[in-house]
């Protein structure tokens, strides 16, 4: 484990390599799964704001459910979840003309619609956050859906962290994320030494 500031890393999200591979997966990661994204608690107002902007992008059972239930719920551990369709898709899922998963928060985003990109939750994805009282736990997460994305990484030889710089710089800053290359270089270089 690594400390920066009030977070620890696990050594995975240095050492371990990693790059979507969204033609291969099709986006599976935001179909898949028990629960929602986890959300932020100010990002469930925020997300809240946008429905009028992404409404027509989401499928019709998404709006059902969002009407019923709302864009979030509290899943087991008390935390607020994006709301999901069949106990699995994210409500915010569209599908593209090649049958692609993608996140309507995101398109919006890309068409300047919104400052907001998505949930940050997804946008570290495979980084999960865990917060404790003292510290925020930075831990890279397995998930069989994403072996494409873990041959890929290995393929261009990218670590985590480096695919991840532009979400971790937007929760942690810049400064963090330096702190946090410089320690990776070192480790590989006294591993290379060894």
């Amino acid at each position: 484990m690594l400390q920066i500031d009030d977070t620890i890393i696990s050594f995975d999200v240095l050492e371990e390599q990693f790059v979507c591979d969204l033609h291969t997966c099709k986006g599976i990661c935001c179909v898949e799964g028990d629960d929602g994204a986890p959300l932020e608690e100010h990002e469930v107002k925020i997300i809240e704001d946008l429905l009028p902007l992404i409404w027509d992008d989401l499928s019709e059972k998404s709006r059902e459910v969002i009407s019923k239930q709302g864009v979030s719920y509290i899943d087991d551990d008390g935390e607020p979840v994006t709301s999901i369709v069949n106990g699995a898709e994210c409500v915010f899922t569209y599908f593209d003309e090649k049958g692609t998963c993608k996140c309507a928060i995101e398109k919006a985003y890309r068409e300047g619609k919104t400052d907001f990109y998505k949930p940050i939750s997804c946008h570290l994805y495979p980084v999960r956050l865990q917060r404790f009282n003292e510290f925020t736990a930075v831990n890279y997460h397995r998930w069989s859906v994403c072996s494409c994305a873990r041959t890929l990484g290995n393929q261009l030889s990218v670590p985590v962290y480096r695919f991840l710089k532009e979400p971790l710089v937007r929760r942690f800053g810049n400064e963090w994320y330096e702190q946090l290359d410089i320690a990776a270089q070192e480790i590989k270089l006294s591993e290379g030494k060894s």
